[in-house]
C-alpha cells in the first residue's frame, strides 16, 4: 500500500535540491510551522524504498517529549519507529523501521548507537543542540559517522558561538544551510504560519545588587549586561507590579480572541521551577483559571502538554520544555517571561505561536515581551520580516551595522552573584507598545488556497527485502501497514501492551504450574519462536501471548 502526502512548494523543493545534493549531508533551515517533519520523513521513506538505500532510519530529537512527537508523524507515513529504545534492549526488532532517541542519549551509548546506525539515514532535529555540550557534539560525531545518510533540520538559523556542531559547513561561525525557507517566505506563502505582534511593555525598575548597591532604570536606560540582567530579573519577579500587570494583558488579549476562536492557548515561559509555579500561583488567584504547569522535574510533564494540546485550558506555564518543536497549534498568545535574551531561544519561543489552524479566519498571534533592548532587536527582526510580507514589499532591507547586530547577539554575561543578595524593591510596567507596523495588516489577509501544493505518492517500505540484517521479510511485509488500534497509538506502545499482558500470563503460569519465572518465560519463549522479548516482532509478541493463554487452558 502507497501513502499519499501533499507537499508545499518549499518541501518539494527542498527535496530536489536534497535528491542532486553530493555527498552525506544535508542542512535544511526552515521556520516553525512550514512543516519541517514532512519534509523529513518525505525524504526518509523515499530513501529507505530505494533499491540499495539506506536499511533504517534514526531520528535525534532535543527532548523526549519530541520522541513520541516523530514516532507518531512516521506512522501516519506507514514507517514504525521505536520511541521507547534503550541500549540494554539491543538490536531492534525486524518490524521496526528504526528509532528516535535524543542528544542526551546518544551521548551516554555512543558505541551502541554507531553500530545500530552503520548504513542508516540519520534526522537530526533541532541540530545546533549538538552544540550545547561538548560531550553531546563529541558523541554525535562519533554515533553517526558511519551513517549512509545526515540530514540535519533546524527552525532558525544559528551560529557555532564556541561549539562547532558535527557534519555542518560553517561560513564565518555561521552555519550555512543547504536550503533555507524564511518566516517570511512562509507568511507570504499564505496559511502556512501566521503572523506575530509583538506588544512590549516598559517599566520602571528598582534592586538592591548584591554588592548591597540600590538601582533603579527605566528600560530605556542604557546599563551594562550585568545590570541590564538584574533590571530584566527584576521585572520578571513576582514581587513586583510589572509581570502580573502583563499577564492580566496577556489574559485579556486571550479571553477577546477566544471569543471567536474558543479554542485558543496562551503560553507563559518562565525564568526556573519556582518562578513557574508562581506564575502558576498567579494566574489563579489573580484571574480564576488553572493553568497547566510543565516542570522538567514532573515525570509527566509531557503528557500534561500533550493533553494541553488537545484540551481547551486557556493557559500553560513552563521553563524550557515547549521552547521548540512542541505542536500545539492552538497557541496564540505568549508570554516571554524568562531572562535568556539570545537571538536562537527567543526565535524558538515566537515559533511556539506561529502554527496555522485551518478554518480560523484572523490568526494574528501576540507574544507579550519586555521592553528590553535585545529582546527588541530580535522582535523588530522578526516584525519587519512579517511587514514585508504581508504588504507584500519586496524591497531589499538595508544593512544593519555589523558591530550592532554583534552586540545584539552576544548573551549577556552571566551574573557572577548570588542569588540571594539580590532583592527587588519595585518594578512598575508603563506603556505597552506595539512595534511598528504593528496594525498595518488586514484580518484574514493570508487565508488564500495553496494552489501550487502537490499530492505525492509515496513507496511502501513492506514490498521489498528486509531492510535489517538478520529480521524476516515477511514480519516486516505483514505488520507495516497494520493500523493501530486506537488514535496515534504507535508500535512501541501496542508492544508495551502485549508485553504487559504477557507478563501478566507469565505469573499466572507460575502460579499454577509451581515452575520459576525464567523457566515460564523460557518455554514461552521456545513456543513462540522468541529470542529476547525486546526484540521480537508484534506477531511473535502476540504469538507468545496466545501460546500461553493456551498453555493456562491446559492446566
Amino acid at each position: 500500500m502507497s501513502h499519499r502526502v501533499r507537499l508545499r512548494p518549499w518541501q518539494k523543493e527542498a527535496l530536489e535540491r536534497l535528491d542532486g545534493a553530493a555527498g552525506q549531508d544535508f542542512l535544511t533551515v526552515a521556520t516553525p510551522g512550514a512543516g519541517k517533519t514532512t519534509f523529513a520523513l518525505t525524504a526518509a521513506i523515499r530513501r529507505l524504498a530505494a533499491p540499495g538505500g539506506p536499511r533504517r532510519l534514526v531520528v535525534v530529537a532535543p527532548t523526549a517529549h519530541l520522541k513520541r512527537q516523530w514516532a507518531a508523524a512516521a506512522l501516519g507515513f506507514g514507517m514504525h519507529l521505536d520511541h521507547e529504545w534503550t541500549p540494554a534492549e539491543g538490536d531492534l526488532p525486524g518490524d521496526m523501521h528504526g528509532l528516535v532517541t535524543t542528544y542526551q542519549q546518544v551521548a551516554g551509548c555512543a558505541p551502541v548507537m554507531a553500530r545500530l546506525v552503520a548504513g542508516a539515514m540519520v534526522i537530526f532535529d533541532e541540530i545546533h543542540h549538538a552544540g550545547d555540550d561538548r560531550a553531546w557534539g563529541t558523541a554525535v560525531r562519533a554515533a553517526f559517522e558511519g551513517a549512509a545518510m545526515r540530514l540535519s533540520l533546524s527552525g532558525t538559523p544559528f551560529r557555532s558561538d564556541t561549539l562547532s556542531i558535527p557534519f555542518l559547513r560553517y561560513e564565518l561561525d555561521e552555519a550555512r544551510p543547504d536550503y533555507e525557507y524564511g518566516y517570511g517566505d512562509a507568511l507570504s506563502a499564505g496559511r502556512v504560519v501566521r503572523p506575530v505582534y509583538f506588544p512590549r511593555t516598559g517599566g520602571h525598575m528598582e534592586w538592591s545588587a548584591p554588592d548591597g548597591s540600590t538601582w533603579e532604570a527605566s528600560f530605556d536606560d542604557a546599563l551594562d549586561p550585568v545590570r541590564a540582567n538584574q533590571r530584566l530579573r527584576a521585572a520578571l519577579s513576582l514581587d513586583g507590579d510589572w509581570l502580573p500587570s502583563v499577564l492580566r494583558s496577556a489574559h485579556e488579549r486571550l479571553t477577546a480572541i477566544r471569543r471567536s476562536h474558543p479554542q485558543a492557548g496562551g503560553l507563559v515561559i518562565a525564568t526556573d521551577l519556582d518562578h513557574a509555579r508562581g506564575i502558576a500561583d498567579a494566574l489563579a488567584w489573580r484571574h480564576g483559571v488553572q493553568p497547566v504547569l510543565a516542570t522538567s522535574d514532573d515525570p509527566s510533564a509531557s503528557d500534561r502538554i500533550a493533553a494541553f494540546a488537545r484540551s481547551e485550558d486557556p493557559w500553560l506555564v513552563a521553563v524550557r520544555m515547549v521552547s521548540e518543536g512542541v505542536d500545539i497549534p492552538r497557541l496564540r498568545v505568549g508570554v516571554y517571561a524568562t531572562t535568556t535574551t539570545t537571538e536562537l531561544f527567543f526565535r524558538q519561543a515566537v515559533g511556539r505561536l506561529v502554527r496555522w489552524t485551518p478554518g480560523v479566519p484572523d490568526q494574528k498571534a501576540y507574544l507579550f515581551i519586555p521592553d528590553d533592548a535585545r529582546l527588541r532587536g530580535w522582535a523588530h527582526r522578526i516584525a519587519e520580516a512579517r511587514r514585508h510580507s504581508l504588504r507584500r514589499d519586496t524591497a531589499p532591507r538595508p544593512e544593519a551595522d555589523p558591530a550592532e547586530l554583534d552586540e545584539l547577539r552576544e548573551e549577556a554575561v552571566r551574573d557572577a552573584e548570588q542569588l540571594s543578595l539580590f532583592a527587588v524593591i519595585s518594578a512598575v510596567a508603563t506603556d505597552t507598545h506595539e512595534l511598528p507596523g504593528g496594525g498595518a495588516e488586514a484580518a484574514g489577509s493570508h487565508d488564500t488556497d495553496h494552489d501550487e501544493d502537490l499530492v505525492v505518492e509515496l513507496p511502501s517500505l513492506s514490498g521489498g527485502p528486509s531492510a535489517f540484517p538478520g529480521s524476516p521479510a515477511a514480519a516486516l511485509a505483514r505488520h507495516t501497514d497494520v493500523p493501530p488500534p486506537g488514535p496515534l497509538l504507535t508500535r512501541r506502545e501496542r508492544k508495551s501492551r502485549l508485553r504487559v499482558a504477557n507478563a501478566e500470563m507469565a505469573r499466572a503460569l507460575v502460579h499454577k504450574t509451581g515452575w520459576s519465572h525464567a523457566k515460564v518465560n523460557s518455554e514461552l519463549n521456545r513456543l513462540a519462536g522468541v529470542g529476547k522479548v525486546t526484540e521480537a516482532t508484534l506477531e511473535q509478541l502476540e504469538r507468545r501471548l496466545r501460546q500461553a493463554e493456551h498453555w493456562y487452558r491446559r492446566l
